[in-house]
Parts: structure tokens; C-alpha cells; sequence
């Protein structure tokens, strides 16, 4: 998909610009919509590790919100120019990083404790990610 964007980007560069901007305005409002629900509560589910896994590795595969995300971040991140093969092993890397991580946090955050903190600070970490995609969204678009 990236090779396929690069040939149409090459060939209309006001294509890329209007992706790049949607792309910083996409976080920047995802930015605003997560500091706004910062405080909003989280109702807590009975614990299932195994489903828990399988059920956010399927929500990940389908959710556009996810998928357009990290293909802002590549674009912001990596240069433009990309053999086929680099790109590859920068999708290939992203996904086992997310599978790493996410199971990661399934493990630590399905003991009870760790789930109690995590909602108490849930704030604060809503509002440091909302920051970040904020800025982030904002480089993007002020980058040319």
C-alpha cells in the first residue's frame, strides 16, 4: 500500500499534502477528544486474559483508527524514498511491537491491583497521550 501511495504522491504532490494534513488534523483531534474524556469513568469487566488478547488483537485488525494512526506516524517518522523491502521490514517490526506490547499490557494490567492504579492515573496518562498526539499532529502539519 505505501509503494502504491508513493507512485500516486510522486505523480500528484498535492495528493500527499492533503493526506498530510488530514493526517495531522485526524491526531490533533483525537488529541482533543482524549484530553476531553480524560476523567470520563472506565467500567471494569470481569477479568479473561485469553479472550482479553484475542479480543483487542481483533479490535486492532479492524479498526481504521488504528490502521490510519500508525500510517500517520510512518509518514511523520520515516523519510520518503523507502525501498520495498524497508518498508516491509517497518510494517513487519510495527505489528510485532504491537502484539508485543499489547500482550504485555494485557498480562500486567489483568491483575487486579495493577488495574486499580491504572485507573486511578488514568487521567493523567489520557492527558500526557493527548499532549503527545497533539503535538504530533501539529509537526505534521507545520512540517513541509
Amino acid at each position: 500500500a505505501l509503494l502504491g501511495l508513493e507512485s500516486v504522491f510522486a505523480l500528484f504532490p498535492w495528493a500527499y499534502a492533503s493526506l498530510k494534513t488530514a493526517g495531522a488534523l485526524y491526531l490533533m483531534w483525537l488529541a482533543y477528544q482524549t484530553w476531553c474524556r480524560a476523567r470520563d469513568a472506565v467500567t471494569e469487566a470481569a477479568p479473561r486474559p485469553g479472550r482479553n488478547f484475542g479480543a483487542g488483537f481483533l479490535v486492532n485488525l479492524g479498526n481504521p483508527k488504528s490502521m490510519l494512526f500508525a500510517a500517520a506516524v510512518i509518514i511523520v517518522v520515516f523519510p520518503q524514498g523507502l525501498a520495498g523491502s524497508q518498508i516491509a521490514l517497518i510494517a513487519l517490526n510495527h505489528l510485532l511491537l504491537e502484539v508485543a506490547f499489547y500482550g504485555l499490557l494485557v498480562a500486567l494490567l489483568g491483575a487486579p491491583l495493577a488495574r486499580t492504579r491504572y485507573l486511578r492515573l488514568k487521567p493523567l496518562f489520557d492527558r500526557i497521550a493527548a499532549t503527545l498526539l497533539g503535538a504530533l499532529g501539529l509537526r505534521l502539519l507545520l512540517e513541509r
